[in-house]
């Protein structure tokens, strides 16, 4: 049973990057039931995450808050903090982009702090959550905090050689500067 959850997730997986989002949901469906019933809460987590980012994809705010949750929840029960650290992020994110931003600052602070204390966080990971905090505090007027979270967001996009990541920290930068 989780060889076909798991041969759906893939194809779903697959789906969403060519833009086929009904397939990709429609497969994701499967795999969560399957993974639900078969009790293996990780599997299961990743596949509501992925169907939460379809659900994202869509403009389901409220569908894609509830997978999203409840993927937390699940690796939660598992302990692995990276895992936690990523979904809650995306938590926050979607939060921040719903107009959401005092539900959203929590779960930011606390994917930021996962991260941090976890020696074998991606630097590109704590950068994407840096990204998306930073942008909370530009959103609601918190420009030196903002200015901060830019330059320490930019610094690690540098490491790593996303240059997109640098370029947008560098014009969100500039932006703050010239409203300063």
């Amino acid at each position: 049973m989780s060889e076909l959850a798991d041969k759906l997730l893939q194809q779903a997986l697959q789906a969403r990057r060519e833009h086929r989002l009904a397939d990709a949901e429609r497969d994701l469906i499967k795999a969560v039931a399957l993974y639900r019933d078969a009790g293996v809460r990780a599997e299961l987590a990743r596949a509501l995450a992925a169907l939460g980012q379809i659900e994202r994809d869509q403009r389901r705010v409220d569908d894609a808050l509830r997978h999203y949750e409840e993927a937390v929840a699940l690796y939660r029960a598992e302990g692995d903090p990276l895992p936690i650290a990523h979904t809650v992020r995306h938590v926050a994110d979607i939060l921040r982009e719903a107009g959401r931003h005092k539900l959203a600052e929590p779960y930011y602070q606390e994917s930021l702090e996962l991260y941090r204390r976890e020696a074998s966080t991606a630097p590109l990971d704590l950068a994407n959550a840096i990204r998306g905090l930073a942008l909370l505090k530009s959103d609601i007027g918190e420009a030196e905090t903002a200015r901060a979270l830019w330059g320490e967001a930019r610094n690690l996009y540098a490491a790593v050689r996303v240059d997109a990541g640098v370029t947008e920290c560098d014009r969100r930068l500039g932006l703050l500067q010239r409203g300063a």
